[in-house]
């Protein structure tokens, strides 16, 4: 590493992940000489981002706005798949119903009416992004039809995303440093910031700047800060991304009186393969979530049902399923499904790394579920069978209401009976993504303090700023969030140091 390296800059950004990428571009583009740095190796940098699967929520109102994003598109595509639509009242309605209308309105606002031009700005930077076929649509009458509003991803996923918004960042001469973790934020007698410590290869450096862009995520990695705001057992629960975002950079402006914001007791966490390692692996990505339950039925220990699986699409329960999954007995549960939906079975279900169950009857597969109570498993399967309202026509891509009255957890949609084998069964427990609770920040992505007054040339953007989740999360939310934000900051970041 250079002598240069820690030179004076006029704007540092503390992370590397998409919402640190594109305050960084922002900044840049602003006219501030940047400073990336991550706390991880680069064999592991870019945060969260690295281990999603790239879904982007965002509004349009048509096929020609998706050409705008994705201009690879072929004319079969423009012509012959049903995209639908998804109007900026849809992200309102659905932002708010999701967070049982606890999100603070003016987030909200800037995250739907900016998703569409920043995704715009980020294609005109060298991000690409493809149609979410594989994981947001199913073929009805022989056409891909989309649902649940999702319909873009970026390419190659969130590793492809960070590949292509590190490769702008080169490109436009931002510096970028892995390894390089940040400590504390160096102010002047004012409280406004003057410089930040990063600790880098063993010593400690102190950077002069004009302005630092907190962007290192939540604190998701930190199993004492998880026990501390989550609660009872949420300490072992598996990480799904990075080990490195244990809120550093909440601590940071904590330490200089910033105000903590929104819902420190919730967290976006899924159903996730019992058998996962402790933190997230690159080489499997997000394989280990298994996402296709509103085509099955979900039992505890106690062989019981303990959740609505059809209660609405899974980009709106999947992220408040996982805390479902750890309040229940020994924190696991098996995504029991019949061969008729079998080929339904998202991607994720059929990688190497997956703890499976096969059997060719329900008597043979409850013997198998280890940890479950087989006879109050086969009684729970025969009263679901016998509920479910068959007259109704099965269609997954649609809520269908074909649901199963009258029993425990009645399910709403996508009731099949389990009556054809071989049977499939998954074992899965909780997964966290990212922590809700953070940092309040103004509409320009200012730091606020306790009084609610920014402080000098403090932002922060990505997974840290709260009070945009609340329980609940609509999928695809949280990359556009950070790319939202992120442009923002890094605008404000170069405003300030202007």
């Amino acid at each position: 590493m250079g002598s240069d390296t820690f030179e004076p800059v006029d704007v540092v950004v503390v992370g590397a992940g998409n919402a640190a990428a594109c305050a960084a571009l922002a900044a840049r583009e602003g006219g501030a000489s940047v400073l990336m740095i991550d706390a991880a190796p680069e064999s592991q940098a870019g945060g969260n981002t690295r281990y999603t699967a790239g879904a982007m929520r965002v509004v349009f109102n048509g096929v020609e706005d998706l050409v705008q994003l994705m201009p690879d598109l072929t004319e079969d595509e423009r012509t012959n798949v049903n995209f639908g639509t998804y109007t900026d009242q849809q992200y309102f309605d659905d932002m708010a119903r999701v967070t049982q209308y606890r999100a603070d309105p003016d987030l909200v606002e800037l995250l739907v009416r900016n998703s569409f031009p920043t995704m715009v700005w980020m294609q005109e930077k060298g991000v690409r992004f493809q149609p979410s076929y594989g994981r947001q649509a199913f073929k009805v009458d022989g056409k891909f039809t989309f649902w649940g509003g999702l319909a873009v991803e970026a390419w190659g996923g969130g590793e492809g995303l960070v590949e292509l918004e590190h490769k702008a960042c080169r490109r436009d001469g931002i510096r970028v440093v892995y390894g390089a973790a940040g400590q504390s934020l160096v102010t002047d007698q004012h409280g406004t910031i003057t410089g930040i410590r990063i600790r880098h290869d063993g010593q400690v450096h102190e950077v002069a700047t004009k302005a630092v862009v907190l962007a290192a995520g939540g604190f998701q990695a930190n199993a004492e800060w998880r026990a501390r705001y989550l609660g009872t057992n949420w300490d072992l629960a598996k990480v799904r991304g990075t080990k490195y975002n244990t809120g550093a950079g909440i601590r940071m402006a904590l330490d200089l009186g910033a105000m903590p914001y929104g819902h420190w007791s919730g967290s976006h966490a899924v159903a996730w393969d019992l058998n996962a390692p402790p933190f997230g692996d690159l080489a499997v990505g997000d394989g280990f979530q298994k996402h296709s339950y509103p085509l099955g039925i979900m039992v505890n220990a106690r062989g019981e049902r303990f959740v609505d699986e059809g209660a609405d699409f899974r980009n709106y329960t999947y992220a408040k399923y996982g805390a479902v999954i750890l309040n229940q007995p020994d924190m696991f549960a098996w995504q029991i499904f019949d061969a008729k939906v079998l080929d339904l079975l998202r991607d994720e279900y059929r990688i190497r790394e997956v703890t499976r169950v096969r059997a060719d009857s329900l008597e043979e597969l409850v013997t198998k579920l280890e940890g479950v109570d087989p006879q109050q498993c086969l009684e729970t399967i025969k009263a679901y069978n016998a509920a479910v309202q068959t007259d109704v026509p099965f269609n997954p891509a649609i809520k269908d209401g074909r649901g199963t009255p009258g029993i425990s957890f009645p399910k709403t949609n996508w009731a099949n009976t389990l009556d054809t084998g071989p049977y499939e069964a998954y074992a899965v427990t909780c997964g966290i993504t990212f922590t809700f609770g953070g940092l309040k920040v103004s509409t320009g992505c200012e730091v606020l303090d306790t009084t609610e007054t920014p402080i000098g040339g403090l932002f922060a953007c990505g997974e840290l700023v709260g009070g945009l989740f609340y329980h609940n999360y609509p999928g695809g939310t949280g990359l556009v969030a950070g790319s939202v934000f992120g442009k923002i900051a890094g605008a404000s970041a170069a405003r300030a140091v202007r």
